[in-house]
């Protein structure tokens, strides 16, 4: 029945992404091993040059490891899902992992709500055991669902912390392949909102994050404001684009990384233009009521 983890629970895969982080992956993947729903785990090895996808074959057989060969970034999560054969896919990053019973009680929720395409889940901060700064943007989010979503809706997600459906999921394309990595779920969350779907937090499941020390903050930033531009340009209508690009000049540090965003965005302006398709009004009214609150919050800011 569903929610019955003893024999495991057939309804979720977790897709995970890594590079270069051998130790936190192999860590992640115990963790998974270990939970009771079993689920099928599939790993998107992103050209790794530390012996990730040796170890992974070695020390978890039973995994699907993909080696595509470069970095895609994102979009091995895309590659992996082409793999799933579960109603429902968790994401996962190689410094994340789920808490035993979430993902089957994610699958219960999804099951009861037809129209709920994602849950997020709460994020705990390792080895404090805190919530994610980010958690309390996803509880008081200004959006107004309705009656039965499960908990509170929600105009984004966070791809490491998330469990959605895998047919909506490809129907949507996936993350796109132009944003590569850092923000790409606005874009996806935005064309699966224009589509009907509801998105929702659910404080009642639970994933862990234990930061990985082995990352580029500055090169993070640079992609993260770079990518916000460009969704900005790819869905929002002209004036509300202009007036969140004209904050964003305003407001963002005054240095190198900031510049290099500002740079890379506006070269890559003749694609976006190009696939440039602004939301209807209902939409772009949920995307203005978010952007007022991410403005107040402290989880959403390029410095580093």
């Amino acid at each position: 029945m569903p929610g019955d983890t003893l024999a495991g629970d057939p309804r979720v895969t977790v897709v995970v992404i890594t590079h270069n982080r051998r130790p936190e992956l192999l860590r992640t993947l115990e963790k998974l091993a270990r939970l009771p729903e079993r689920p099928a785990v599939i790993v998107t090895d992103n050209a790794s040059d530390d012996g990730s996808a040796e170890a992974v074959a070695r020390e978890h057989p039973r995994f699907l490891m993909l080696t595509p060969g470069r970095n895609l970034g994102a979009v091995g999560r895309n590659l992996a899902v082409r793999h799933v054969r579960t109603p429902y896919v968790a994401f996962c990053d190689d410094d994340t992992w789920w808490e035993p019973g979430a993902l089957s009680e994610a699958a219960d929720r999804l099951d009861r709500h037809p129209r709920l395409v994602a849950v997020n889940a709460r994020i705990i901060v390792e080895p404090t055991g805190e919530d994610d700064p980010v958690v309390a943007e996803l509880r008081d989010s200004p959006l107004d669902g309705p009656d039965w979503l499960p908990g509170p809706a929600i105009g984004s997600f966070l791809a490491a912390a998330t469990v959605m459906r895998t047919g909506a999921f490809r129907a949507a394309g996936g993350f796109h392949p132009g944003l590569w990595l850092g923000g790409e779920e606005e874009l996806l969350a935005t064309d699966l909102m224009t589509s009907g779907w509801w998105l929702a937090y659910l404080p009642d499941i639970a994933i862990h994050h234990a930061a990985s020390t082995v990352r580029d903050t500055t090169a993070r930033r640079v992609v993260g404001l770079r990518n916000t531009l460009w969704f900005t340009w790819l869905r929002r209508p002209m004036r509300p684009a202009l007036k969140r690009t004209g904050y964003l000049l305003a407001t963002v540090p005054r240095d190198g990384a900031s510049l290099r965003a500002f740079l890379e965005a506006a070269r890559g302006l003749p694609w976006v233009l190009r696939l440039r398709s602004a939301v209807p009004p209902e939409i772009e009214a949920r995307l203005a009521l978010l952007e007022k609150a991410q403005r107040r919050g402290t989880a959403r800011r390029y410095v580093g």
